[in-house]
């Protein structure tokens, strides 16, 4: 048992090293090296838990894809409405960009890789998310008539991606939570029937935070 628990605290380890290499090197600049030396272990250590470089960045990307997917569900529990929870969701992932190593060094390795053919896994699965929350805000009257839940998940998703990417170029982040601000600022009376949006502002206003779960 002891065993197994050191073992986990050095593949834990070693992904936190990989991460950092790969937020700051991206997937091609990042030696086995210099993850070895950021993660302070030793590659026999590496090779133990994982078999190559493209192995180690699978598995970050999927340890990234657990924790922003976790907050989904999360989110569900608070009982806000579909577009609450869709605002809470973006507010929430840029937080994990901003304070998570893990989460930074997936989202770098997702958008390199997507460039050549690589996962669409994490995309697939937050689309699909919106998605279904898309539909409950159809259901809940607070979608346009006009607008199909898929085409929302989709545009949702691909805005949410773009805004993060030119704050991260710009800003590094520092800026996130205003680009994401001016988002919703103008997305929300696009999409709304114009006799909910006295709803807006406390839409706009909706958050959720792992400390107050």
């Amino acid at each position: 048992m002891v065993r197994q628990a050191r073992a986990e605290a050095t593949r834990q380890q070693i992904l936190i090293g990989a991460a950092k290499a790969f937020e700051q090197k991206g997937f091609e600049g990042s030696t086995l090296g210099t993850i070895v030396e950021i993660a302070g272990t030793t590659k026999g250590a590496l090779y133990f838990h994982f078999k190559s470089k493209e192995e180690l960045a699978q598995a970050i990307i999927g340890e990234q894809h657990v924790i922003s997917i976790a907050s989904v569900d999360a989110i569900a529990a608070t009982g806000g409405s579909a577009l609450e929870q869709m605002v809470m969701l973006s507010y929430e992932f840029g937080h994990q960009m901003v304070h998570d190593p893990i989460v930074r060094a997936g989202i770098r390795l997702t958008l390199e890789l997507s460039a050549v053919a690589g996962p669409a896994e994490p995309y697939l699965g937050w689309i699909s998310a919106y998605e279904r929350l898309s539909e409950r805000a159809s259901a809940e009257g607070d979608l346009l008539d006009t607008i199909e839940p898929k085409t929302l998940a989709r545009f949702g998703i691909g805005a949410f991606t773009g805004v993060q990417l030119v704050s991260n170029v710009l800003t590094g982040r520092e800026d996130l939570q205003q680009r994401l601000d001016e988002m919703w600022l103008l997305l929300l009376p696009g999409i709304m029937p114009s006799d909910r949006h006295l709803k807006i502002p406390a839409i706009r206003r909706a958050r959720w935070s792992a400390a107050a779960s």
